[in-house]
């Protein structure tokens, strides 16, 4: 599973609340690759409850 994010990230903080173990938010969302294999599933919830779906899974 590849995670980035895009440009439309407003850094309101959601996805390092559902899953700080993957995602860091300062001005914007930075995600933690190496952390990516062992937490799939919070990553997946955070994706889906951006509210502006910045988060891309491949």
């Amino acid at each position: 599973m590849k995670v980035t994010v895009n440009d439309s990230c407003i850094g309101c903080g959601a996805c390092e609340s559902i899953c700080d173990a993957v995602f860091i938010v300062e001005d914007r969302a930075c995600v933690k690759a190496d952390a990516v294999a062992e937490n799939e599933d919070c990553v997946k919830e955070a994706a889906d409850a951006c509210p502006v779906s910045a988060i891309e899974i491949a």
